[in-house]
């Protein structure tokens, strides 16, 4: 059996997902597995829709698009309508806390996390919403190493920021365990 995750990022231009990917995928190659990361947005590039699509495997990838997510992130309204019907029926739904749930969605593991408030309120830059996310992703799927996702991250921000982003890593854990506890 192939232990493979296909994982969706998914919001609006300029919330960092695109990035977000880019780590994640390299998070895992640190971690010695196969990973492989797209990534679309809409013509608009901030504000509008953004995706980043990362599949890890132990084994090789065959195909570079994700086809139905084992997890789907969804950091705006627009996005978790768009993307919900591509998750699979036993996938993970991490979803940030202002977005109002269909009464549907009832297969999936549901998370509802305050990631932009977080972000926003607690690192105190609503840019980091994204390093928040990957925090909790990581903790919600052990899919790469906190050791891995760390390392990833301060490779890719840029100059300066390294303590910001490793305090918004930090934040995403603490949500992830503060909602596994509810």
């Amino acid at each position: 059996m192939v232990n493979q995750k296909e994982i969706r990022l998914s919001g609006s231009g300029g919330q960092g997902l695109i990035l977000g990917g880019i780590i994640l995928a390299e998070a895992a190659l640190l971690d010695g597995k196969n990973a492989i990361q797209s990534q679309s947005y809409g013509p608009e590039a901030r504000g509008g829709a953004s995706k980043a699509e990362v599949i890890i495997s132990d084994d090789t990838i065959d195909y570079p698009k994700v086809e139905k997510a084992d997890l789907l992130l969804a950091l705006t309204d627009k996005a978790y309508h768009k993307y919900i019907k591509t998750l699979k029926d036993d996938g993970i739904l991490i979803i940030d806390s202002n977005i109002e749930l269909d009464d549907t969605d009832k297969a999936y593991k549901i998370l509802q996390v305050p990631i932009i408030q977080s972000a926003s309120e607690k690192i105190g830059k609503a840019m980091v919403a994204n390093i928040v996310a990957l925090g909790v992703i990581r903790a919600v799927t052990d899919v790469v190493t906190e050791e891995a996702l760390e390392n990833a991250v301060l490779k890719r921000v840029p100059k300066g920021t390294e303590e910001l982003n490793k305090a918004a890593l930090q934040e995403g854990y603490l949500l992830a365990k503060a909602s596994k506890n509810k």
